[in-house]
């Protein structure tokens, strides 16, 4: 069983991720894996004032973030409607996958343009400009922490722009 979304009205970005729902689900809290850099990211890319903790994720929708994953059918493809219904029922600025994983597997399912790296994508999410970040994770992610939190500030700058 997946994690409850943590979304609302008027938030500036969905960030959505592809981890295995039993391996959060066993945490009850988004991204709380040891090493997983996501709330330093999230603080020092700008996006939060401060560093929050994985038992503080329900705070987010106050810095207009929002967080969902893509959820898996049983023949292992993402279920590109269920997750387009999120989004277009949160109606964010924008999303943002939290890995070209994750940006790959929704790329394919709606017949989109595969990302060839990170930044802005060339095509929208449930009809919202989309970006790709480095994943936040110390055991999938050989990027040095500067080099990722540099990328997570463009995310900053792109919603700024929007």
């Amino acid at each position: 069983m997946p994690l409850p979304d943590i979304l609302a009205p008027g938030l500036r970005v969905v960030i959505v991720g592809t981890i295995a729902a039993r391996h959060r689900r066993e945490r009850d809290h988004y991204y709380a894996g040891v090493g997983n850099a996501f709330w330093v990211l999230l603080h020092e890319s700008g996006l939060t004032p401060r560093v929050l903790t994985p038992e503080q994720d329900e705070q987010l929708p106050s810095f207009g973030i929002g967080l969902t994953d893509l959820v898996w059918t049983p023949s292992g493809e993402p279920d590109l409607a269920g997750l387009d219904a999120k989004l277009t029922s949160a109606a964010p600025e924008a999303v943002a996958f939290v890995s070209k994983t994750a940006a790959t597997s929704y790329a394919r399912a709606a017949g989109a343009r595969l990302p060839r790296g990170y930044g802005e994508l060339s095509w929208t999410a449930a009809g919202r400009p989309a970006f790709v970040l480095p994943g936040p994770s110390g055991a999938n992610n050989g990027m040095p922490l500067p080099l990722r939190i540099a990328m997570w500030r463009d995310l900053a700058d792109f919603l700024e722009v929007l």
